[in-house]
């Protein structure tokens, strides 16, 4: 009889806690969106669990139940909320020519 392939559900939060490990998840989410922003929310979101949601509340001057919900797959942030979110978890936001 074959053993069970025992498994554990991936969460990117777990391996996202310096700062170039989160800004190289993010550019990632970003570049492969497809213009779709559930998936740079989400990676955010993972971003923000990873780091810290208690602190990141206290940074952003946002409650954490808010951020939880802004930031989930689900979630539809307003673009203010997005920006003291990097601003807290110390990343910048950039363009670049398409």
């Amino acid at each position: 009889m074959a053993k069970k392939l025992q498994t554990r559900p991936y969460d990117a939060a777990a391996y996202l806690k310096g700062e170039k490990e989160c800004a190289l998840y993010l550019q990632a989410a970003i570049d492969e969106s497809d213009g779709e922003p559930a998936v740079v929310v989400g990676a955010l979101g993972d971003i923000a669990r990873g780091r810290g949601m208690m602190q990141l509340a206290r940074d952003t001057g946002l409650t954490r139940e808010g951020l939880y919900r802004a930031l989930s797959p689900g979630g539809n942030p307003s673009f203010a909320t997005v920006v003291k979110v990097c601003k807290a978890l110390g990343l910048k936001m950039h363009t670049e020519p398409a």
